[in-house]
C-alpha cells in the first residue's frame, strides 16, 4: 500500500468516525474542531475526506494477493 493510500485510508477513517458521531450523537467533530461547517478549514477537511474516499474506492476492485506456499520437500530417511 502506497503512502497516498495510507493517508487516504486514515482520512476515510476520520470521516467514518465523524459520521458515526453525527449519526449517534448529532455531534460534528470536524465542525467543532475547525469552527463550524461553513468555515474554510472545515470545508477543506470535508473535501479531503471525500477525495480520500474516492481514492479508497479503488481498493474495492483491487484483487487480493494470495499467499503461495511452496510444497515442503519430502525428507529422505
Amino acid at each position: 500500500m502506497s503512502a497516498i493510500q495510507r493517508i487516504a485510508l486514515a482520512l476515510t477513517i476520520v470521516g467514518a468516525i465523524n459520521w458515526g458521531l453525527i449519526g449517534f450523537f448529532q455531534f460534528d467533530l470536524v465542525a467543532f474542531i475547525f469552527g463550524g461547517q461553513g468555515s474554510a478549514l472545515a470545508r477543506i477537511i470535508y473535501g479531503l475526506v471525500g477525495i480520500a474516499g474516492l481514492i479508497n474506492l479503488g481498493l474495492l476492485f483491487k484483487p487480493s494477493q494470495e499467499i503461495v506456499r511452496e510444497p515442503e520437500p519430502k525428507s529422505i530417511r
